[in-house]
């Protein structure tokens, strides 16, 4: 996906002209957003059922729900409202990998030190001191970290692993901010940028930040791993592999605004930024159903009000956390894949696709659980 982009620049002055912090960038609507309570309660140890009627929703149109992904390779599927799981289909209980949903929970753990200043979003590449072996241009180190998080860094230096779009604009073309690439490079340096100013690693700040205080349930560090090509980048992927009641977990904590009894384990204001709209879908070479911010997909084909406020993490062959604020509901998509397929793919020891559900046809699933809801 490469075209060009429209940034939001104006906002991000007004927004720092009014004394809010670097990351609120929209301030009317963000502190409306931020400000107003979580609507539902999170689960506890164990998840607690809710009869479809009683959240709402109509047994008939989860029933059509499930039929319309008997002939999808899905494993499994989630759907959550009030904190509380409506429906359940296949194996939610099942770790496996999450490909690129893993870039929007990077996103979550950035807001904390966003928030109390660790992390500073419109310094540089070259101010810290990010570098490739065989050198970066020097336009390319202009880039900003808030450029990379939207995934337009003007950085066209191969990336160290697998999953970005292939047809990259020649080096030193573009100028950083105003040009969308969907591009691992930027995401990899994202998290060497966490880890250098947080002195945590990814996973650490995964396990102390999120998956302790969420109470996930089938969380295991050593299943999480670090993982690329030899010799191609400094920067290599930071791996995640979950299950899909755990991912479900994160995204009641969004829809949650952040808190989770009583603790705001992620700033309010950060989750309303980092899920606006930045780059528009059709400012993209795909022209896809998505649009994108800072490490979310952002659903903007779908208009009615269900779709307010929405959106969504998106890893590759149909790993899928949605976020449905306006009516309090989460959706878990996952097409589990090996942990020894995952592995060979990333190290670059196969080119083999396994039949993989697209955001489209889970959209498609989508639309029908928005569907089941008695109107």
């Amino acid at each position: 996906m490469t075209d060009k982009i429209s940034l939001t620049r104006r906002a991000i002055t007004q927004g720092l002209a009014l004394g809010l912090p670097a990351f609120s960038v929209s301030a009317a609507a963000t502190t409306a957003r931020a400000q107003s309570a979580p609507s539902s309660v999170p689960p506890g140890k164990d998840w607690e059922a809710l009869a479809p009627e009683a959240a709402g929703f109509t047994r008939e149109g989860l029933t059509a729900v499930e039929r319309s992904i008997y002939a999808l390779p899905t494993t499994s599927l989630m759907v959550v409202t009030s904190g509380k799981v409506v429906y359940r289909y296949g194996f939610t209980a099942q770790v496996s990998y999450l490909a690129s949903a893993r870039k929007s929970i990077l996103s979550m753990l950035y807001g904390k030190y966003v928030a109390n200043g660790t992390i500073n979003l419109d310094r540089t590449i070259e101010e810290l001191g990010i570098e490739e072996d065989k050198g970066l241009l020097p336009i390319e180190k202009t880039a900003r970290v808030r450029d990379l998080l939207i995934s337009s860094s003007g950085v066209y230096h191969p990336a160290g692993s697998p999953g970005g779009d292939e047809t990259t604009p020649p080096r030193g073309s573009k100028q950083p901010g105003t040009y969308f690439h969907y591009n691992n490079w930027d995401f990899n340096v994202l998290g060497a940028i966490f880890e250098k100013l947080t002195g945590k690693t990814v996973f650490q700040a995964f396990g102390e930040d999120l998956a302790a205080p969420l109470q996930m349930q089938d969380y295991d560090p050593s299943r999480q791993r670090m993982m690329g090509y030899q010799n191609q980048s400094r920067y290599l992927a930071y791996h995640l592999f979950l299950s899909g009641r755990d991912m479900a977990r994160l995204g009641v904590l969004m829809a949650n605004k952040g808190q989770w009894y009583g603790q705001q384990v992620i700033p309010a204001p950060w989750i309303a930024e980092s899920t606006q709209l930045r780059v528009n879908a059709s400012d993209m070479a795909d022209k896809g159903p998505l649009g994108y911010s800072y490490l979310w997909w952002i659903p903007e084909n779908r208009t009615s009000p269900e779709w307010a406020g929405s959106f969504l993490a998106n890893g590759n062959f149909g790993q899928f956390i949605l976020v449905l604020p306006a009516i309090d509901t989460v959706i878990v998509h996952r097409r589990a894949v090996t942990d020894e397929f995952s592995v060979a793919r990333n190290l670059g020891e196969t080119k083999f696709e396994p039949p993989k559900v697209s955001a489209t046809e889970f959209l498609k699933v989508a639309d029908l659980v928005v569907a089941a809801r008695r109107k």
